[in-house]
């Protein structure tokens, strides 16, 4: 049943970026082109993800556990660390330059567009470069990270 849900949860998210034209490059730089011909039908879209996402949130909050899995996986980590800023940066950056964030990348894949697949296994090298990062940075900084966290 998590199998189904899964994936018809994919399939609106997959909908949605298509009714919002958030898989064409251009409509997303039009709408990150504050100070030129600014597009802001963008800024619509994420208001109405976010009116609709709410309640689903609050109501998700006041069960104990969710419907479909033994435990909720809500986040733990409320702080801003250097790995935030570095990866919200890099996230602005990629998506600023090519108009895509990795979402809309992946469902742009169906049209086997060069540029699209040359994004796409960037991004995914970028994660996998990170991931090594994170299991073979030097113990010491990360013990250090670890103590400074509360509790």
């Amino acid at each position: 049943m998590l199998m189904i849900a899964s994936l018809l949860c994919g399939l609106v998210f997959g909908a949605g970026l298509l009714i919002s034209q958030m898989v064409q490059p251009a409509k997303v730089l039009a709408f990150l082109d504050i100070f030129g011909a600014w597009d802001p039908s963008l800024a619509v879209v994420m208001a109405t993800a976010l009116a609709v996402s709410m309640p689903g949130f609050m109501l998700a909050k006041g069960h104990s556990r969710p419907l479909l899995a033994a435990q909720s996986s809500w986040p733990t980590k409320n702080d801003i660390d250097p790995s935030l800023i570095v990866g919200s940066t890099l996230f602005g950056i990629g998506w600023g330059l090519v108009g895509f964030c990795p979402g809309p990348a992946l469902e742009s894949l169906a049209t086997l567009s060069p540029d699209v697949i040359v994004f796409v296994a960037a991004m995914a090298t970028g994660m996998i470069l990170h991931d090594f990062w994170q299991r073979f940075r030097p113990a010491t900084r990360r013990d250090e990270a670890m103590a400074q966290r509360p509790g």
